[in-house]
């Protein structure tokens, strides 16, 4: 069994807090926690489109990280906007995590399922997009095509990660979906959108590609099912 659930936005200091967005934030750690230990057998994997942990620094965010690796199951992130701790993905394995595995150029293979995955960046029409947000946006496209290009060609059913949603402000599929589509991806996951952000959320099928956001309030902090065998 393959679940999702993005934007854990764990905080192991409690320094910083969630429910800015929503009374339906106090204690989501806690809500996360209990409908994982529930749902997820230690053969099942987890995957976790970005916002993982509001540490800055690595050694940080470690305590994080190692709550998630005691959890039931596989785990396979991608970087969202607020993961700032993120670093290398040597630095990152040799954390000595066993359960984790982070997506950054590469693919994350689990039996016959390809995931592969990337940020994202905002769309190229929003009011605020400058010279800096295109060069991140290229960036992040290459880096998209260089995970999915990872996916064994033999893989019956490919998944991609990305953290923000992979559409324009008119809620029309952006250049992420077009890379998507030379891969063949059978699903995309994404998160990011918070409280009223969710009036963006687009799901269903759109050019053969199944989008489900997975943010994890969109969800009321339940791991979502995507695929089961």
């Amino acid at each position: 069994m393959i679940y999702g659930i993005g934007d854990l936005h764990f905080d192991y200091s409690k320094e910083k807090t969630m429910d800015i967005f929503g009374d339906n934030w106090i204690e989501h750690e806690e809500k996360i926690i209990e409908v994982w230990k529930e749902k997820v057998n230690e053969e099942d994997l987890v995957l976790i489109p970005g916002d993982i942990s509001w540490a800055l620094k690595l050694e940080d965010a470690y305590f994080d990280l190692k709550r998630i690796d005691d959890l039931p199951g596989k785990k396979a992130f991608i970087k969202g906007n607020h993961d700032y701790w993120w670093q290398s993905i040597k630095k990152m394995n040799d954390l000595e995590l066993k359960s984790l595995f982070f997506i950054q150029n590469n693919a994350y293979h689990y039996k016959d399922i390809g995931i592969g995955g990337t940020r994202g960046w905002s769309s190229r029409d929003c009011d605020f997009f400058d010279e800096k947000d295109e060069k991140i946006f290229k960036r992040e496209l290459l880096r998209l095509e260089n995970s999915l290009s990872c996916i064994d060609g033999d893989c019956k059913f490919k998944i991609a990660m990305i953290h923000y949603p992979p559409f324009d402000m008119n809620l029309k599929p952006n250049e992420f979906v077009e890379v998507m589509k030379e891969f063949n991806i059978d699903l995309c996951i994404y998160g990011h959108l918070h409280s009223e952000g969710h009036k963006y959320v687009v799901e269903g099928e759109i050019d053969g590609i199944d989008f489900q956001c997975i943010a994890s309030d969109y969800l009321k902090f339940e791991l979502k099912s995507l695929y089961e065998e």
